[in-house]
């Protein structure tokens, strides 16, 4: 089953007219004729209304919600409800309620506030979304179930800690199994029997927040089987209303790149994918287009649904800009073309107390139509209106992927070591918007998709590598494609265990090197990165031992030694590699076996030279596919000596400090490609 089947863009928005009494929903419902408005999310916090009592079920104002919107000619998105608890419930089983981090059981409050392995929470959501499906599954306003809302948080409850055991014995089948794959002979953690193991938190594993525990494998694990405790409430909700309604299409909102959730694991159980889209105003646009495309990705590049974005602020920073005249539209149609079928808003009418009271929305407080906002509300409406269904089922033929893994961004962010600074969504970051500034459509992908589509893999700080991947990204090369790899990749199995080789592990015959030792710095040390390629006219190479900061450089005393094109540059100094110009992964380990044997001795020492070469005129890199012509500036890089190297062949050279390009770039304003500081 895919998205619904519409006749133009869906164009609407969370609507919540349970808060306001009727006289108010006319308003409403004249000024979104106005705006072109003709979908309506409904019902996503009602769970207090329409179920007062344990026993007692209301739906009267629901009702008259759905038959006032298909009186209006608008379709709904009708919503479980089961995200927010009522009052009752907290009251009645106070096991519903999380237990956080720090062992503390929650009171009654807030959203996002149920234990995902009660069984009254299950109980008492299942039978609620049953009797919703079985009364408005022949609605005719109905067009899709949006079940929960924003699924997220963990909990370290004793019905979690059993759950939990649970989910290992089906992961590891066996005490010895999880024993070696958690690695338990340090530190004597030996496990015995089952209900010896607890949830990894504050009171057990870690110290100094989440991000420090003392066994990796076993936060992982509790990652993992958070993700799938939630997904599993989702399921229970969609199994009920399947029995109901077998038609009908069924999402739930996901939030982009969002850590907590391994979304690839629930993407097979969605009929299609949505998710709520709240960049920073001040983020590249990059940023959402990265967002776009993992949702795109997560049901093999189908369209997805925009469930939410605000017209104008969001309530929940601590500053929260307002949109430019023009903002909205851009957003929007980003939106359309990497893939939305849908573009909805949070919230319809702006609610009148609460957190979310000063949130955007396309009605304000004062119901107004003649405010800028709602102008160009309606404005995008008429636009969506005559684009019809020009784009609706569209697909982008991207011929470069981007691997995006979760495994690999929870055990990287927290691993001991070398780096607590490496954030795993800045690093796919550089490199999607590296791809994207070269003209490149992306498709965000997981480890285990399919590559045979992709001449291009991109797979930035793949710290755990999986299966076979290894052997399918060498496929990738062998017939004639290319993979960018970057530090931090290929050093542990999917039981986050260091591989019993060279690092980059299963990697390493692809990228035809090896790290014997790493190094971390703080963000302020600058580590040069020598030119390690033979010399023209010379088969011989030096040795990629870069040298730390030097004392304060004088007059410039050399040339520039030959650019590196800009992906090789980057791409290899992150792997650790010399600067091979190459196009694929396989010619290099073909272009590393053939050179000669070196020896090297201490560089020789000299003054570093005060200041670069003029840029004008720059030596241009090589030419890329792109048709756009655009002024070409280096970004020069202070390569210190490396040690003297005596090639088989006798010769020897000892190089003195010079600057090289190490990238290249349009503009003095414009950022490096690929990555900003080594």
């Amino acid at each position: 089953m895919t998205a619904p089947r519409t006749p133009k863009i869906p164009y609407g928005g969370d609507y919540s007219p349970e808060q306001w009494p009727e006289t108010v929903w006319d308003d409403d419902h004249r000024l979104f004729t106005r705006a072109g408005i003709d979908t309506l999310t409904v019902g996503v916090f009602t769970w207090s209304l329409t179920q007062p009592a344990p026993d007692t079920y209301d739906f009267t104002v629901l009702d008259r919600i759905l038959d006032r919107a298909a009186a209006e000619h608008r379709q709904v998105c009708l919503a479980t409800g089961t995200a927010a608890l009522p009052p009752w419930l907290a009251k009645r089983h106070p096991e519903v309620n999380r237990t956080d981090f720090e062992g503390r059981r929650h009171r009654y409050g807030q959203r996002h506030n149920f234990c995902p392995s009660s069984p009254a929470y299950r109980e008492h959501a299942t039978v609620l979304a049953s009797r919703l499906a079985e009364r408005y599954a022949d609605h005719p306003a109905l067009l899709a179930w949006h079940i929960n809302n924003e699924y997220g948080g963990a909990c370290y409850c004793e019905l979690c800690a059993e759950a939990f055991r649970e989910w290992l014995r089906d992961r590891h089948g066996t005490l010895d199994a999880l024993n070696d794959s958690w690695w338990t002979t340090f530190w004597s953690h030996r496990y015995t029997d089952w209900d010896q193991i607890e949830p990894p938190n504050a009171l057990t594993e870690h110290w100094r927040g989440p991000d420090h525990t003392a066994f990796q494998g076993i936060t992982l694990d509790y990652f993992r089987f958070t993700t799938d405790a939630l997904l599993g409430c989702f399921l229970a909700e969609k199994e009920v209303i399947r029995a109901h309604d077998p038609d009908t299409p069924v999402t739930t909102n996901f939030m982009g790149i969002f850590r907590p959730l391994d979304y690839h694991r629930w993407a097979p159980h969605l009929d299609f994918a949505s998710w709520d889209n709240y960049p920073p105003l001040d983020a590249p646009p990059t940023r959402p287009a990265l967002a776009h495309d993992l949702m795109r990705g997560l049901k093999d590049g189908a369209p997805f649904w925009l469930m939410e974005q605000t017209p104008s602020t969001t309530a929940c920073r601590d500053v929260n800009p307002l949109r430019r005249p023009g903002e909205l539209r851009l957003a929007t149609f980003q939106a359309i073309a990497h893939g939305a079928d849908a573009a909805l808003y949070f919230q319809m009418r702006a609610s009148r107390g609460a957190c979310e009271k000063y949130h955007g929305a396309v009605i304000g407080h004062a119901g107004r139509d003649d405010t800028r906002m709602f102008r160009e509300v309606a404005e995008l409406g008429r636009e969506l209106e005559s684009l019809g269904e020009g784009t609706l089922g569209a697909r982008t033929p991207a011929r470069t992927a981007l691997l995006f893994d979760w495994d690999s961004w929870w055990a990287l962010e927290i691993s001991d070591g070398p780096s607590r600074l490496v954030k795993y969504p800045e690093m796919v970051h550089a490199y999607y918007r590296a791809a994207r500034e070269a003209g490149a459509d992306v498709d965000v992908i997981p480890q285990t998709a399919d590559l045979t589509p992709y001449d291009v893999v991109l797979a930035p700080a793949l710290h755990m590598v999986k299966g076979d991947l290894a052997t399918r990204l060498e496929e990738v090369a062998a017939r004639g494609g290319t993979v960018l790899a970057s530090f931090l990749s290929g050093r542990v199995d999917e039981h986050d265990r260091a591989f019993l080789t060279d690092v980059p592990g299963p990697l390493a015959p692809l990228m035809g090197i090896r790290v014997d030792e790493w190094d971390a710095r703080p963000p302020e040390f600058t580590q040069p990165i020598p030119d390690c390629r033979p010399r023209h006219g010379s088969s011989s190479s030096s040795c990629c031992h870069a040298a730390p900061n030097r004392s304060p450089p004088t007059a410039p005393t050399s040339t520039p030694a030959p650019p590196l094109s800009p992906a090789t540059a980057s791409v290899t100094a992150r792997a650790g590699t010399s600067p091979l110009p190459s196009t694929s992964r396989a010619s290099t380990r073909s272009s590393a076996a053939s050179w000669p044997a070196t020896t090297c001795s201490a560089p020789t020492p000299t003054t570093p030279p005060w200041r670069p070469p003029p840029v004008s005129p720059p030596t241009a890199p090589p030419s890329s596919s792109s048709s756009t012509t655009r002024p070409n500036l280096p970004v020069w890089r202070l390569t210190p000596p490396p040690p003297t190297c005596s090639a088989a062949n006798g010769s020897s050279r000892a190089t003195p400090w010079s600057w090289t390009p190490w990238a290249w770039r349009s503009s003095v304003n414009e950022a490096p490609p690929l990555v900003r500081h080594p």
